[in-house]
């Protein structure tokens, strides 16, 4: 498997990210989908990675710059039929490491606070995020759960 930077043009990303902005909207009120689609990621001050298998696209993720020393990890996402397989684990610590190449300080994320988002919030929390307030843009949301980690 490899991690890549993935420039958002080929059709696997596309339908892998298409499939995440929907399975997200099914579960969270739209108010609280913060979820960025294909032309949100393409935004400059984004940083994209895919990680494949083969040519399989497996998992995903991206760091947003808030600041010159924040940022945020946007589209953590691992395909259903890889989760609990050390996926996500190998691509945050991946992402994480690029952050920390790129002059960032600290990272922030916002996740669901709803139980199918219990797996992802775990898995923060092992590479040493907290809870934090809302952030950036964000504002207080039930639906939301704010996190932050040094790097």
């Amino acid at each position: 498997m490899r991690i890549v930077v993935d420039d958002l043009s080929g059709v696997r990303i596309a339908e892998f990210l298409e499939e995440h902005v929907r399975q997200l909207r099914a579960i969270s009120p739209p108010e609280s989908t913060h979820a960025l689609d294909l032309d949100g990621l393409r935004r400059p001050g984004i940083t994209f990675w895919s990680m494949l298998d083969g040519e399989t696209v497996v998992g995903c993720g991206a760091v947003k710059r808030l600041d010159a020393g924040h940022a945020e990890l946007k589209s953590m996402r691992t395909a259903v039929d890889r989760q609990r397989g050390g996926i996500a684990s190998r691509l945050l610590e991946h992402i994480l490491g690029e952050a920390r190449g790129m002059g960032f300080g600290r990272v922030s994320l916002e996740t669901g606070s709803e139980e199918f988002f219990l797996p992802a919030r775990r898995l923060y929390e092992r590479f040493g995020f907290g809870y934090c307030d809302p952030f950036g843009g964000y504002r207080p949301d039930p639906n939301s759960v704010f996190m932050t980690r040094l790097l």
